[in-house]
């Protein structure tokens, strides 16, 4: 019976960048548990660790020896591997010779191609330790990086050079050297604080004995002492009693993985920078220098920052001054561009607009923002005549600050420089916040414009950039999206569902497309291009609506008919999960997929009541009637449930239809009129979904 032991691999490399670790340790989970699948070595407890230098793979329980197994090959027929006396052919020797078995040992079976020769091998279970030096040089080949490297004269790439490995299964050292760099039972503590080589038994041993040399291996951990040393650092050196860090997530995880032991210290800037938007100085603490910045309790910027060090600090003045220096340099920049920017008006700014390139063949970002104006007004005249003005002249303005020297220097601050240059020029607050909002949401699930005119800008944007991007073919193919057509999709999506906009998304596109009318490019774009940008939106559409948790057949039933309106999509979905689990309802589902097979292609559904012979088909041709009536005015007001309750006065008559009637009846108008009655029922519920398209399996009870 075979034992389960320990194995522990860590990977020392000079320091990776930030952003690297955590995706070459989940990969390097992956590719293990794969691996070891494929060998068939059971295994529990696989965990990872990384630090700047270290990457660290650990299975606290793995088999050490493959299990004995059989593996068949199937080989030639019986007709083929038998002569007329019964003895077997040449070619069947051959298929058992080729697989080191005596003729006599092939056996006979049925597959579903008739009796066929099969050879089975007996393989014997290799141990553990022989096959880890294989699995481990692979798992250091495979690992990819965003950029690699080679260094001296390896072959092999990686993100940074090796510089060793420490390799231990069951407490002994995996004989193992990859580009002369040889596996041993020696790891390294703190560059500075710890740098000698010491012996390590196993991972418990591991992880003591590591951050008594300086190292925290669990990111987690890190990310602890990250927080506690920066809430300390603020307390501590802030004299303003109700400052507190903005502990950003994304700068905490980057910090995480700088660090090998955490040491924050609290730094001080020059009051005088606080004249320039809050927005900027915080953007050049974060992405450039990687410092947090402090705030009062009500949220506004003081002149301190926190950096968090690598090393231990005994002159805490001569480390906090160098960290003020080099953020002052920054800092003065800042200044510099804010007050030069603010010389020129965002007016002036959009006269030179022609001189930035929107796409190659879709022409200047000039004319891109006289098409969101365009746009935009379309939108406002018919959401919110009142904001009509306010609506264009943000619109004119939204791409404005591109051509700011804060902007050039900080993209991230593209809209919230607009808006604070509008302010600075006399636009009103609702211009202003409508500039700033129209480039939201910047992320998925990120925060949308709160104020409709910024919403509105937002989707003229998004819907100018999808439109003519399908015109000239620039679609998103598999993982490619260079121009992020998907993340503007959802984003408008994601508009539209937080404020609730009733509008026509064929409409918008429609209109897109006619304010391209000048662009040579797309003249030969036609309502195709309208109909695959709908397709593109719908299946982001779908694709969160069932991340969100709503079953993928109710979405599509809802999507399928029409996909025009979101929020009435959305009123459709919920009035089918309201009735998804009733057993009317369930019955009502199967009916529709008969009906859907039968009147297949049919389109027409004029009925011609003197064409009826039996009872089953005038009480169906009735409560049709009926239904239509009483659903016709609730699905004008979008009231979807009561509209689906009024047309499952159609069940018993369409149960006693199918028992009753035959549809396809020999005689051609008979049939016709059956099929057209029956399209006609197809076409009441297609006003609500396609329900043929939903399963029809009885719900769990719990």
């Amino acid at each position: 019976m075979s034992e389960l032991r320990e194995l522990l691999f860590e990977i020392g490399v000079e320091e990776l960048p930030s952003g690297y670790i955590e995706p070459a340790l989940a990969s390097m989970a992956a590719r293990s548990a794969a691996r070891l699948n494929e060998l068939g070595l059971s295994f529990t407890g696989m965990e990872t660790f990384g630090t700047p230098r270290r990457l660290t793979l650990v299975i606290r329980a793995l088999q050490d020896q493959q299990p004995d197994r059989k593996r068949e090959y199937i080989g030639p027929s019986k007709a083929a591997g038998l002569d007329a006396n019964g003895h077997l052919t040449r070619a069947a020797a051959g298929f058992a010779r080729s697989h080191g078995l005596d003729p006599e040992a092939l056996e006979i079976v049925d597959t579903p191609k008739g009796p066929y020769f099969m050879a089975v091998e007996d393989i014997r279970g290799e141990a553990t330790k022989t096959l880890l030096p294989g699995l481990l040089e692979s798992l250091v080949r495979e690992t990819v990086f965003p950029k690699s490297m080679r260094w001296a004269s390896t072959t092999l790439t990686f993100a940074r050079p090796i510089e060793w490995f420490l390799a231990l299964y069951g407490g002994e050292i995996v004989p193992l050297a990859i580009e002369q760099i040889p596996c041993g039972n020696l790891s390294y503590g703190h560059r500075f604080h710890a740098p000698q080589a010491f012996a390590v038994t196993g991972v418990d041993d591991y992880l003591q004995a590591l951050p008594q040399r300086f190292v925290l291996p669990l990111p987690g951990r890190r990310r602890e002492m990250v927080v506690a040393g920066v809430k300390k650092a603020v307390a501590e050196q802030v004299p303003v009693a109700d400052a507190q860090a903005e502990l950003h997530e994304g700068l905490l995880a980057t910090v995480s993985n700088l660090v090998e032991y955490p040491y924050p210290i609290c730094g001080h800037f020059d009051e005088k920078f606080l004249q320039v938007p809050a927005e900027a100085i915080i953007t050049s603490m974060r992405e450039n220098q990687k410092y947090f910045p402090v705030k009062d309790g009500k949220g506004a910027l003081l002149p301190y920052f926190v950096a968090v060090n690598n090393t231990r600090i005994e002159d805490r003045s001569l480390a906090v001054s160098g960290h003020e220096r080099v953020l002052r340099a920054r800092l003065e920049d800042a200044l510099f561009f804010f007050n030069e920017d603010r010389k020129a008006k965002m007016e002036s700014h959009c006269q030179r607009l022609d001189g930035i390139v929107f796409h190659q063949k879709l022409g200047t970002m000039q004319a891109k923002s006289a098409r969101i104006v365009a746009l935009a007004g379309f939108l406002a005249d018919r959401l919110a005549p009142e904001l009509s003005d306010t609506v264009r002249r943000a619109a004119h303005l939204a791409k404005a600050d591109l051509l700011t020297s804060m902007v050039g220097e900080f993209p991230e601050l593209q809209g919230v420089m607009g808006r604070v240059y509008a302010l600075h020029d006399g636009e009103s607050p609702a211009v202003a916040q409508a500039i700033e909002e129209h480039y939201l949401p910047l992320h998925a699930g990120g925060a949308a414009p709160a104020s409709l005119a910024g919403a509105i800008v937002s989707l003229a944007d998004r819907m100018d950039t999808l439109v003519g991007c399908f015109a000239v073919g620039e679609k998103p193919t598999g993982n490619k999206d260079a121009l992020g057509l998907r993340r503007q999709a959802l984003g408008l999506v994601s508009v539209i569902r937080r404020q609730h906009l009733a509008l026509s998304l064929r409409a918008l596109a429609e209109k897109a497309l006619a304010l391209y009318s000048g662009v040579a490019a797309v003249q030969k774009a036609g309502e195709k291009t309208v109909d695959d940008v709908l397709a593109f939106i719908r299946l982001r559409f779908e694709n969160e609506q069932i991340a969100e948790g709503r079953p993928q057949e109710v979405v599509e039933a809802a999507t399928a008919p029409r996909f025009d309106d979101i929020c009435d999509c959305m009123q459709r979905i919920e009035a089918l999960l309201a009735f998804r689990g009733e057993e009317n309802f369930r019955i009502l589902t199967a009916s529709f997929k008969r009906i859907r097979n039968i009147v297949k292609d049919n389109r027409n559904t004029e009925i011609r009541p003197e064409c009826f012979v039996e009872e089953a088909e005038k009480a169906l041709f009735a409560a049709l009637g009926q239904a239509q009536e009483a659903s016709r005015p609730l699905l004008e007001r979008a009231r979807y449930h009561e509209a689906l309750a009024a047309m499952l006065l159609i069940k018993e008559p369409l149960d006693r239809f199918f028992d009753q009637v035959m549809v396809m009846a020999s005689d051609p108008a008979q049939r016709q009129n059956r099929l057209n009655l029956l399209t006609a029922l197809l076409a009441m519920m297609l006003e609500v979904a396609d329900i043929s398209r939903m399963s029809v399996k009885e719900e769990q009870k719990p």
